[in-house]
Order: C-alpha cells, then structure tokens, then sequence
C-alpha cells in the first residue's frame, strides 16, 4: 500500500502540472503601453491610405510606408510631416526598411502596366539609387520577384529580401544587388515557407522570418542554413529587432478561424531569451473575424491590427494599420 502511494502520489503531482500548462493564457500578458491620440499629423487635403509599414531613423524621425500617394511620408519626433515622396512609383506598397547608413528601402509586392514587383533603395531625400527585379514583372529567377514582402539589410550590407507573397522564398542579394542565392519552398517542414512577410536581423546578424501562414518565427544564419523557429509569438505580419535585442511582432491575422487561441496586437520579448512579456492588444477587433468594430460606424471587414511595427530610440512603439488605415504611437504608461 505505501509503494502505491509513493507512486501515486508523484503521478498526481506530473499530472497537475499538465493540467496547469494546458490552462495557461498565452496572451494573459501585461500591456504596459498607452496609445497617443492623433500623433501623427497630417497636412489639410491628405488622409491616410493603407498603412502597411514603419521604421525609424537615426535622427529620431519615422518612416511610415503606406497605400497611397505620397507612399513614403517622414515624421519629426513631435508628429510633424517633414518630407514626402514616391509619388506614383508603387503599385502594392509593402516592406520598408532603413539600413544603418540611412537609406530607406522600400518593396512593391504589385505589378501591372510595367511597374512594381521591385525593391527600391532611397536616399532620406527621397531619390532612387538602386532597384531590385524587373520592373512589372513576376517570376520566380535572380532578377525577379513575386510579392516581395519585405527587406532586412545585414550588417555587412548584403541585402535580404522576402519573396513572399506567391514564391515563398527568401532571396540573398550582395550590397551592390548581385544575385548571390535564393532559398524556400512552400511547405510547413524547416526551411519551407507559407507566406514570408518579415524579416529582420538581431545582434548576431541571425535572420529572422515572420513565416505568417505557418504561425511561426523561423531563424536562419546568413547562408540560409535553418536555426530554430519560434511559435510564442503568435502570427507575424511584422517584426522589429532593436539593438538591444528587443523584439516586437505585429498580429494582425489571428482570430478564431485563423490561429485561433490568439489574440492580435503588438507582443514585446527579448531576443536573447525568446521570452514574450508584454502585449499590446488589437482592442478594437472583433476575435472571431477579420473584422473591426469603429464606434458609432459599422463593422467594417479589414485585416484589422497592425502588419508593421517598430520602436523608436525613445522606446516608444508603432503600429502601421492596414485596414484601419492609421498609424499607432504608443508610450509607457
């Protein structure tokens, strides 16, 4: 009787604890951020499009990526538009990314009429100064993209784009725009894409893909080799590496037909630990739907919640709406 009790009563104890795993809230996190109303501000006569993507500058400024003309708009830390450009250039705007040295990179995940499917390096004054892809055409080749997704510059300046939304692949440029390999098949398995949307490098110089379809962060070295892949944070559509290691990830697709269990939002955690630790909810969706509720409007079906994000030298977070078409500053509380 007493060796069944001893056996028991571990038993007990492993399966308690099974239990307790199995009713933990993923998403039971702190939000220890609060939005500010009306941040950015536009000029009379422009309104917001389809904002998809954000970045900051060196000098405190954001970049801000959206569906409309002027594509590319730059704000002050104070929320002043300072300077505009890309007029007429993108048939789908999509990535963005600023290097280190400055320059702002753009992908154009559309084409028709002999324009997009091409990735653009600018100058922060708004002038061109290398393309990637042909323009207005699809392909899958070193010279073409389908969908390019988004941008991620190394450290040593090769160039890292997500070929994302029909070739799932990444494709590995050198900093002049040599074609040096391209990697990723559709699929589930390690190296297998279902949608790459981000991507973003840590201090490392490890490459992180928000494999969004997948639900899945996975993380390669620089010649493509798989690592691991992450599934704390949820679905991503964005992600953001400060040079501390902080990690910020965007969900703007969850809900109870897609990943469900998640909620939407922006999830903070560290790089070095992979740990999430905060949450800044997508409080106006609807989590049974792509939907999102306005008050005193209709239900309006969008992909609500932000597809990009980034964090200022400040700390302070932002969110790019795609379907609420706005853009997001949120401080410490």
């Amino acid at each position: 009787m007493t060796r069944v009790l001893r056996i028991a009563f571990p038993l007990c104890l492993f399966l308690a604890s099974l239990t307790c795993f199995a009713a933990e809230d993923h998403d039971a996190l702190p939000n220890p951020y609060r939005l500010v109303e009306n941040w950015a501000q536009l000029p009379a006569g422009l309104e917001w499009g389809q904002v998809i993507s954000v970045d900051s500058l060196a000098n405190g400024n954001m970049v801000v990526f959206q569906r409309a003309d002027p594509p590319l708009l730059i704000f002050d830390p104070s929320g002043k538009l300072v300077k505009s450009f890309g007029d007429g250039m993108f048939i789908q705007a999509h990535g963005l990314a600023v290097d280190k040295s400055g320059f702002i990179w753009a992908s154009d995940a559309g084409g028709r009429n002999g324009k997009g499917q091409q990735v653009f390096k600018f100058t922060a004054d708004g002038k061109v100064v290398m393309t990637l892809g042909t323009a207005g055409v699809a392909g899958e080749s070193p010279t073409t993209f389908n969908g390019p997704t988004d941008i991620a510059i190394a450290p040593n300046g090769d160039i890292f784009v997500s070929d994302g939304h029909v070739n799932n692949r990444v494709v590995k440029f050198s900093k002049d725009g040599k074609f040096i390999k391209a990697w990723g098949k559709k699929g589930s398995g390690p190296g297998e894409f279902n949608v790459p949307h981000t991507l973003a490098f840590d201090s490392r110089g490890r490459l992180f893909v928000g494999d969004r379809s997948n639900s899945r962060i996975q993380i390669f070295d620089q010649d493509g080799n798989y690592l691991e892949e992450w599934k704390q944070f949820s679905r991503p559509s964005g992600i953001f590496i400060t040079k501390n290691d902080t990690i910020l990830v965007a969900d703007s697709d969850s809900n109870t037909a897609t990943n469900p269990g998640w909620k939407r939002g922006i999830r903070i955690g560290s790089v070095k630990t992979g740990k999430v630790t905060a949450l800044i909810p997508d409080t106006g969706a609807n989590p049974d739907s792509n939907e999102r509720w306005y008050p005193g409007g209709p239900v309006i079906s969008v992909t609500s919640g932000p597809e990009g994000v980034a964090m200022d030298a400040k700390g302070n977070v932002y969110g790019a709406e795609v379907g609420p078409r706005s853009l997001k500053k949120y401080v410490r509380k």
